[in-house]
């Protein structure tokens, strides 16, 4: 039960992230080629694109240590290893998505510590851009040749 649970809320909180994310962009890019004030508003808006990352994290970490497929995949190593699934979901899902969130962390961080407004958005445009092109190549997308799920669970 607690599996299905935290396969259905890593499901549905993607969407957050992934939105949050592309709003965050956006409203960098707006800023930074309008030359606009970095508002509070921009800040939380920093603030709570990285703090919905840091949500899916823990959810993703906890649904990993859960998940029967992983468990296969840890105890039959060399076995599992043939399958490029398995591979997918024990070592390069986890580990592309960590690197997105470390980017995450790092453009927020770098962007909240920036004196100069459009060094500011630069910033979050930079770091939060290249964080979302990893996490468009590690969901298993519907579509995705490399591993496969529902875009709802």
């Amino acid at each position: 039960m607690m599996y299905q649970t935290l396969t259905f809320l890593h499901s549905v909180f993607r969407w957050l992230v992934l939105f949050s994310l592309v709003y965050s962009i956006f409203s960098a890019w707006k800023g930074y080629s309008a030359g606009k004030e970095f508002s509070d508003r921009d800040n939380s808006l920093r603030h709570w694109t990285a703090t919905i990352a840091h949500i899916q994290l823990v959810l993703g970490i906890t649904l990993y240590s859960q998940s029967p497929l992983i468990k296969y995949f840890w105890k039959n190593f060399n076995q599992a290893k043939a399958s490029f699934e398995l591979i997918f979901f024990g070592l390069i899902h986890i580990g592309l998505m960590l690197t997105a969130i470390v980017l995450i962390t790092i453009g927020s961080s770098i962007t909240k510590r920036k004196k100069n407004d459009g060094e500011k958005f630069r910033m979050m445009l930079v770091y939060y851009s290249i964080a979302l092109v990893i996490i468009f190549l590690a969901i298993p997308w519907p579509f995705s040749p490399l591993a496969n799920r529902p875009y709802f669970r």
